[in-house]
C-alpha cells in the first residue's frame, strides 16, 4: 500500500497513541497517575502511547473513563489503527476495503445493533408471559422424580427439533435410543447420531452454567459451541471461523471473517450492558438474532443461539422456548 493510500486512509482521525499522550498532558496527569485510575501496568501505559501496542478492548474502556474520552472517539481510531496494521503492506488494500464494506453494509441499512420499541401487541403477550411466569415460579418446589421425568422430556423434544431445523431426520423416538439408550439406528448417518448426543450433552453444559450462576461469556459460548461440533468437525469445534460464508437457502451474506472476532466483543459488551434494561423474554430474542447475524462459526451458529437465548430465558425463571422444526421450514 502506498503512503499516499494509508495517508488516506487515516487523515480524518488522529492517531490512538495521540489521543492518549496529548489527552494525558491537558489533564496534567503522569503516566502513574492515569495507571492509578484505569488500573493498566504503567509499562503497557508507555508502549500504548509509543504505538508499540494495541490496547484490549476492555483497556480502551478503562481508558476512556479514567483520561474522560468520548468512547466513540477513542474506538473509532482502535478500529482505524487495526485496520492500517492490517493492510498496510497489502497492494491491493482499498479493494479489500471495499469488499469489506459491502459485508458489513447491515451495520447501517438494516440497525442490526439498534434497540427496536416494543409494540403495545408484544407488551401485551409480554405481560401475559410474565404471569404464566409466575404461575410457573408458585409450582416450586417440584418433586425431584417429577422435576427430572419433565427435564428429561423437554431436553430430548428439545434436541430433536433444535436438530431437525439443521435437517437431522432422526425421529423423536430415534433421538430417545440415541441419547438415552445409546442404540445405533439403521440407515441414519455417524453425524445425525453425534448431533443428537452433542446437544444433549450441550444442554448439560448449559444447565450447569445455571447451577453454577455464571453469566454469557466468550468462554463457555465456545464451550457450548465446541460440544456442538465434537467429533463432527474437531478442527473447528469451539472456533470463530476464519473464512467466509454463505447461508443455504438464504441471500444475506455474513460480515467477513475478519470482523468477528471484535463483532463478537461487541456481543458480549451488549450483553452486559442490555441484561438488566430490556426484558428477559426480548432480550434473549435479540442475543438470538445478534449472534446468528455474526454467523461467527463455520457451522452450529443456530444451534448455539438457541441454547444462549434458552440460558437467558432459564437464568430469569422462564421455561425454555422449542422452535419447531417444521415451523422454520
Amino acid at each position: 500500500m502506498t503512503n499516499f493510500v494509508m495517508n488516506k486512509l487515516v487523515k480524518k482521525i488522529m492517531k490512538l497513541q495521540d489521543i492518549l499522550k496529548n489527552t494525558r498532558k491537558q489533564l496534567k496527569l503522569t503516566i502513574l497517575e492515569v495507571s492509578k485510575l484505569s488500573g493498566i501496568d504503567q509499562a503497557l501505559l508507555s508502549k500504548y502511547e509509543n504505538g508499540q501496542r494495541m490496547p484490549s478492548e476492555y483497556h480502551i474502556t478503562q481508558l476512556t473513563k479514567a483520561l474522560q474520552i468520548s468512547y466513540s472517539e477513542l474506538r473509532k481510531a482502535y478500529i482505524t489503527e487495526k485496520i492500517f496494521d492490517l493492510l498496510k503492506y497489502e497492494s491491493n488494500a482499498l479493494d479489500v476495503l471495499q469488499a469489506a464494506e459491502s459485508r458489513i453494509e447491515y451495520l447501517s441499512s438494516n440497525q442490526v445493533f439498534a434497540i427496536q420499541q416494543v409494540s403495545k401487541q408484544v407488551e401485551k403477550k409480554l405481560k401475559i408471559a410474565d404471569a404464566l411466569r409466575l404461575q410457573w415460579l408458585s409450582k416450586k418446589p417440584l418433586n425431584a422424580t417429577q422435576l427430572q421425568k419433565m427435564k428429561e422430556y423437554f431436553a430430548l423434544k428439545y434436541t430433536f427439533e433444535s436438530n431437525r431445523i439443521e435437517g437431522n431426520t432422526l425421529t423423536l423416538q430415534e433421538t430417545k435410543l440415541v441419547v438415552h439408550e445409546g442404540v445405533t439406528i439403521g440407515g441414519k448417518t455417524m453425524r445425525e447420531h453425534l448431533e443428537a448426543i452433542n446437544h444433549s450433552e450441550a444442554i448439560d453444559f448449559v444447565s450447569n452454567m445455571l447451577v453454577g450462576k455464571e453469566e454469557i461469556s466468550a468462554r463457555n459460548v465456545l464451550d457450548i459451541h465446541r460440544i456442538i461440533l465434537k467429533s463432527i468437525d474437531n478442527e473447528n469445534a469451539g472456533r470463530y471461523r476464519t473464512v467466509q460464508v454463505r447461508i443455504s437457502g438464504s441471500e444475506y451474506i455474513p460480515p467477513d471473517a475478519l470482523l468477528v472476532p471484535q463483532m463478537m466483543d461487541d456481543f458480549f459488551i451488549h450483553y452486559n450492558k442490555q441484561k438488566k434494561v430490556l426484558h428477559p423474554i426480548i432480550l434473549a430474542a435479540e442475543m438470538h438474532e445478534r449472534l446468528v447475524t455474526i454467523h461467527p462459526f463455520i457451522d452450529g451458529n443456530g444451534r448455539t443461539a438457541r441454547l444462549l437465548m434458552n440460558f437467558i430465558l432459564l437464568h430469569n425463571g422462564y421455561t425454555i422456548t422449542n422452535l419447531k422444526g417444521d415451523a422454520i421450514w
